[in-house]
């Protein structure tokens, strides 16, 4: 009797669906290994789910994945739209092999209005960790700087951060300016500082004939009680919100929308977004989903459409450069979150016509120089393996530096390229400690040590490791892979050339050998790139901490000042620029500080000499 297992049996697709449901829902089909090959969604879950079984698939991409389904999971939902919200969350959540997926950005930058006694207009990029309005996301950040810029003129709501504003004793140089009304220091009512919230609000939602209304009737109102200054004032936010509106209308209609056009080619796809806020051109944005495999541009639009906008307030209006098949299921789902009418059109006419020909233009700009991008990067992969002699191009390349001052304040870098290039979200910094000062071997033994003892936990390794420096670095490499049981690690030491010009590098390896494949190559061109960023990442992070602590020891070094004291004045004076920029009668109004020690400190910012404890007393006020 042989003791090998059985063969599991072929998933029955036909079977499967005769009992199904026929309520609407969400369905994933796993492969024989528990992965999740696809997530989809469906009015009906037996006419969705039989489709795959019951009939010839007309895409080889579909053949191929329900010939290695194993198994399908299903979730009822009660209605089609809440299968739609399903479906995207359970995409970017699993993120299965078939489906499109929009590549995980939280960049977006965003206008951000915060909830608090005093809310603040600030620039926002990434998770929305801070409560309040997010408005956006806008194509760049140029674009949202250009209208906090213009709204603090408007309305004058505060952009400092919390620390400084809780500690200002002072109007600041925005208040001075014209652009902060000064509610730190109680420069305006509550009450009117809530109106400007408001009223800031509906400009950033493009209701600004709402808004024109509401002051008009504000500016009569206090015209009759005689309050001549507030209603100058709000004539002068009509004026400007007005002369906004002139120039909305000298470029086109007051627009709220979003333009999408969709390009696939040679198994890739661009989405450019070409986005109006207010009647504004806010520019373009270039998206790359992984299309994995789909190639019809209706499709890879569809889904960039449910991910992209099912998580963040949509524009009024959304035009699509190809029809998608849940349009309307879309637009209701939308307009409900929204809160307002939300149309997604594929027909359009008129100026609307020549921007869609304008985007579809950009798309295919973008998707040249992407393949192109991404044809250079497959170039220098194969060039990399050819050059090392490994047998498949390095899919995760790792590289380390080290970085100090004679010494002081030793920082490591690890920077992260894949096939696509640069992997941000995955670098790393390492503070060293507990070494010699300026002992870079020790540092390198450390900062692997923990590196690999992590990955062979996590199970993440690199394919090819590289070292930025000479025998030395990469012996202790050596011995920390050979430590821990590391295998399967190409390992690589990338030594400067000649008076440190590029492309003369010496590549070193374990067995001694060493490579000058000189400038031309297209593998050293890769391997220059990736050392140059992980010297460019440690340099950044050596410097923070390197000014980090000598501000804290310029303080630390007067007299009299502890710990707790300079926690204090760092606090009230959100930092020590702040506080350098203070008078003695200033700081003299932290807690725990007294006059004598408020000389002291601000002589010793100043390089005014050191002032003992017994002759500060006699100092005069600066």
């Amino acid at each position: 009797m042989s003791g090998e297992a059985a063969p599991a049996p072929a998933f029955d697709g036909k079977a499967f669906v005769r009992g199904l449901t026929s309520a609407p829902g969400v369905y994933r089909m796993l492969a024989a290994d528990g992965s999740v090959l696809y997530v989809g969604k469906a009015a009906s879950l037996r006419k969705r789910v039989a489709s795959y079984f019951l009939k010839e698939q007309p895409s080889r991409r579909i053949a191929l994945m329900v010939s290695q389904i194993a198994g399908i999971e299903v979730t009822a939902t009660r209605t089609e739209s809440e299968a739609l919200i399903l479906e995207n969350q359970l995409i970017k959540a699993l993120r299965p092999r078939y489906n499109v997926l929009l590549r995980d950005d939280k960049s977006y930058p965003h206008i951000l209005l915060t909830e608090e006694t005093w809310p603040r207009l600030a620039f926002h990029r990434g998770p929305r960790a801070v409560a309040g309005r997010y408005y956006g996301p806008y194509p760049g950040s140029g674009a949202v700087r250009e209208t906090l810029d213009l709204m603090a003129k408007i309305f004058r709501l505060r952009t400092c951060e919390d620390s400084v504003f809780r500690n200002r004793s002072r109007p600041c140089l925005q208040h001075q300016i014209g652009r902060c009304s000064a509610p730190c220091v109680g420069l305006i009512a509550a009450r009117d500082y809530d109106a400007d919230v408001r009223r800031a609000a509906l400009f950033l939602e493009g209701r600004s004939n709402e808004l024109v209304d509401e002051l008009t009737r504000a500016m009569d109102e206090a015209s009759s009680r005689l309050e001549f200054e507030q209603a100058a004032r709000l004539r002068d936010q009509i004026a400007a919100i007005r002369r906004v509106q002139a120039r909305q209308y000298v470029e086109g209609e007051q627009l709220d929308m979003d333009i999408l056009a969709c390009e696939v080619g040679q198994g890739s796809a661009c989405v450019l977004l070409l986005a109006f806020r207010n009647g504004f051109n806010q520019g373009t944005r270039s998206f790359f989903p992984r299309t994995n495999g789909e190639e019809s541009p209706a499709e890879v639009l569809g889904a960039f459409v449910a991910q992209h906008y099912l998580e963040q307030r949509p524009p009024r209006e959304i035009v699509l450069s190809h029809d998608i098949h849940d349009r309307a299921l879309l637009q209701d789902v939308l307009s409900s979150q929204a809160g307002r009418k939300v149309e997604i059109k594929a027909s359009v006419r008129g100026e609307r016509a020549r921007f869609l020909d304008l985007a579809r233009q950009n798309a295919r700009l973008a998707l040249n120089a992407e393949l192109t991008s991404s044809v250079a990067q497959r170039t220098r992969l194969l060039s990399l393996q050819e050059l090392l002699g490994l047998a498949e191009p390095p899919a995760r390349i790792e590289c380390f530096d080290i970085s100090h001052t004679l010494g002081e304040a030793t920082v490591a870098s690890c920077v992260v390229f894949d096939t696509e290039g640069p992997v941000r979200g995955q670098y790393r910094r390492y503070n060293i400690t507990g070494i010699t000062p300026g002992d870079d071997y020790a540092a390198m033994h450390q900062v692997l040590q923990r590196r690999f003892r992590r990955g062979m936990d996590e199970g993440v390794l690199p394919d090819l490791l590289l070292i930025d420096g000479g025998a030395g670095q990469l012996a202790q490499a050596r011995a920390v892979l050979d430590e821990l049981g590391v295998t399967g690690v190409a390992l690589v030491g990338v030594a400067k050339g000649e008076e440190r010009r590029a492309g003369h590098e010496t590549l070193i390896l374990p067995d001694g050998k060493q490579l000058r494949p000189g400038a031309a190559s297209p593998g050293l061109q890769l391997i220059q790139q990736v050392r140059d960023e992980a010297h460019r990442f440690a340099i950044t992070g050596h410097r923070g901490k390197r000014q980090k602590a000598r501000e804290t020891s310029r303080l630390e070094d007067i007299p009299g000042i502890g710990p707790r004291r300079r926690s204090a004045l760092l606090k009230h004076f959100g930092g020590l620029a702040g506080l350098r920029g203070a008078g003695v009668e200033e700081i003299a109004r932290v807690e725990g500080v007294n006059r004598a020690l408020a000389e002291r400190i601000y002589h010793a910012l100043h390089g005014l000499g050191p002032q003992s404890p017994d002759d500060a007393s006699s100092a005069g006020t600066p």
